[in-house]
C-alpha cells in the first residue's frame, strides 16, 4: 500500500458532475484549507496480494457480525444498544425472518503492514458508493488503463436487486431520504442505488422521507399519488425512525412492507456491535478491544456515541493526542475502543471503506483527512492495482 501522486484529468470536475457526483463540500488538507472533496491528484496503489485479504478479512467480518446479531437477540442484549423498549420484539422478529439486506461498508485501519482492524461498520445507511462505484472506476479506465481496481460494486448491487426481486409479490420499490440533507449527498446516493434497483428490473418510484404519506383508514404507507408503499429502500437512520411515531407505524408495517434496510440492522449500525464483538472473539487480530460505558483496562482509547454520525462526539484520550468533537449525540451511551492511529502518508490518514453487498465483498472506497477522527472534511481519493 503506498500513496502516490497524479495530474488529474483536464476539465476533471465536469466529468465527475456528468457521472452523478453533482454535491461536492469541500474537503481540508493537512493546513486546514480547502480541498476538493473528490481528489484525483492523489491515490492508493495496492499489490493484489493485499486486495486478495482484505477481500477475505471483510467477508469473516460480516459472518461475525452476523453471529453478533444472533447473539444479542438470543440473549436479550437489546438495553446495551440504546434503543426504544417497544422496538425490541420487531427487532428480533426482523432478524428470525431473515429480512432482506443490500449493502454496508466496513471502515478498516489498514497500513499495508499489519492485518487490518475494525474501527466500525456502516450497515445501514453508509454513503460514498457512487464515488466508489462509478466515479473511481471511470478514472481508473482513464488514467490508468491496464490496471486493475477492487470494484465489482454496480455488478453486484444489480445482481443483489434482482435477487430481492425474485422474493418479492410486486416489482414496485420506493426509495427514500430526508430532504433536510443540505449536502445532497444522500440524494445522490439514494438515486444511484435506485438505478441499479432499475436495471435489475423493479418499478422505481423517488419521495424524500418526509413525503411519505399514512393512510389511516387502511393502516398503510402512502406515496405522493396514494399508492400503496409495499417495499422502500430508505436512506435514513433507523435510530431516527424509531424516535417518534413514524418508527412505531414502520415496525408495525412489517412484514407487510419491506424495508430495506431492514430493522435488525439497527444493531449493527450501533457501535455497541464492536463490544459485542470483543466479547465474543477477545484477542481477534482484526478487532481491536472495545468495551460498552467504560474502558476497562484502556488507558489509550476513543470513546464514541453508540448512535453517533460523521465524527460527531468523539473523545480520543492517548499521550499527546488527546482530542474531542462536538455534536447533539451521547445520551444513549459510549462504546470504548482501543486507540489505533489511522497510518500517516504524506502527513494524511486513509480510512479504508470496505464494501459488502449481501454476503460478498465488493470493493473499497477510501477516505483521508489530516486529523485522528475521519469526519465531514475527509476528501474521497481512488485507488489502483497495478498490473
Amino acid at each position: 500500500m503506498r500513496r502516490e501522486r497524479g495530474t488529474p484529468r483536464p476539465g476533471w470536475q465536469s466529468t465527475i458532475a456528468g457521472q452523478g457526483l453533482a454535491f461536492g463540500s469541500p474537503a481540508r488538507d493537512a493546513r486546514g484549507a480547502e480541498r476538493p472533496y473528490w481528489d484525483e491528484s492523489v491515490h492508493y496503489a495496492f499489490d493484489m496480494d493485499e486486495i486478495l485479504s482484505l477481500e477475505a478479512t471483510v467477508e469473516l467480518l460480516h459472518s461475525m457480525c452476523l453471529a453478533a446479531v444472533e447473539h444479542v437477540i438470543l440473549t436479550v442484549r437489546f438495553a446495551d444498544f440504546g434503543l426504544p423498549e417497544w422496538s425490541w420484539g420487531p427487532i428480533a422478529e426482523s432478524w428470525k425472518r431473515s429480512d432482506p439486506y443490500v449493502y454496508g461498508r466496513f471502515d478498516l485501519r489498514y497500513d499495508g503492514r499489519r492485518p487490518p482492524v475494525l474501527l466500525e461498520y456502516n450497515a445501514d445507511t453508509p454513503t460514498s458508493l457512487l464515488e466508489a462505484s462509478i466515479i473511481q472506476w471511470h478514472w481508473l479506465t482513464d488514467t490508468h488503463p491496464d490496471d486493475d481496481q477492487w470494484n465489482s460494486l454496480h455488478e453486484k448491487l444489480v445482481e443483489r436487486w434482482s435477487e430481492l426481486r425474485a422474493g418479492m409479490s410486486g416489482h414496485e420499490l420506493h426509495f427514500t431520504w430526508s430532504s433536510a440533507d443540505g449536502s445532497g449527498e444522500d440524494n445522490i446516493t439514494t438515486a444511484y442505488l435506485q438505478e441499479t434497483a432499475a436495471e435489475a428490473g423493479f418499478d422505481t418510484v423517488a419521495l424524500a422521507i418526509e413525503e411519505i404519506g399514512w393512510d389511516v383508514e387502511l393502516k398503510r404507507f402512502v406515496d405522493l399519488a396514494d399508492a400503496p408503499i409495499e417495499a422502500i429502500f430508505k436512506l435514513y437512520p433507523w435510530e431516527w425512525v424509531l424516535d417518534d411515531e413514524f418508527g412505531k407505524r414502520a415496525a408495525e408495517s412489517l412484514p407487510a412492507t419491506t424495508w430495506v434496510e431492514p430493522l435488525w440492522k439497527s444493531l449493527l449500525s450501533n457501535k455497541a456491535i464492536l463490544a459485542v464483538l470483543w466479547e465474543m472473539h477477545p484477542g481477534h487480530p482484526n478487532l481491536l478491544p472495545a468495551y460498552l460505558d467504560d474502558p476497562h483496562e484502556l488507558t489509550e482509547y476513543i470513546r464514541k456515541p453508540k448512535l453517533g454520525r460523521e465524527g460527531a462526539n468523539m473523545t480520543i484520550v492517548g499521550a499527546g493526542m488527546d482530542t474531542a468533537t462536538g455534536g447533539v449525540y451521547g445520551a444513549e451511551g459510549f462504546v470504548y475502543q482501543l486507540l489505533d492511529p489511522l497510518p500517516e502518508f504524506d502527513g494524511m490518514r486513509p480510512a479504508l471503506g470496505a464494501w459488502m453487498v449481501g454476503d460478498t465483498s465488493a470493493g473499497l472506497g477510501i477516505r483521508e483527512t489530516a486529523g485522528l477522527i475521519t469526519d465531514d472534511g475527509a476528501a474521497f481519493v481512488p485507488h489502483r492495482i497495478p498490473q
